[in-house]
């Protein structure tokens, strides 16, 4: 069985459809990991421009850079919530500007 079959009984069975007019080509994916690899600051500050990646790194650190952004959004959550509760009136409208930016 040739690669290309594997690949797209892989997607078939991962719920993407594969050939025809609203299903994704070999070539589209090629061109998602590519910007991918492009977004991710890992993989475009410590790589030269002609280095290779695997689609499976890129896919790895993109679920990597995910994860870090979603601890990091927790956190500054965590610590707006805290600023807001320990207002002592000092930072009043620093907070009143705080709280409206979030109502938004």
């Amino acid at each position: 069985m040739s690669s290309n079959r594997r690949s797209s009984r892989s997607r078939q069975s991962a719920g993407v459809p594969v050939g025809g007019g609203s299903r994704i080509t070999d070539d589209q994916i090629n061109e998602l990991v590519s910007k991918l690899h492009h977004l991710l600051p890992e993989l475009r500050n410590n790589r030269r421009s002609s280095d290779t990646v695997s689609a499976a790194r890129v896919l790895q650190e993109t679920c990597n850079y995910i994860r870090s952004m979603q601890r990091e959004a927790n956190d500054l959550s965590e610590r707006l919530s805290e600023m807001l509760e320990n207002d002592d009136g000092n930072n009043a409208s620093a907070a009143a500007l705080i709280r409206s930016l979030l109502t938004q």
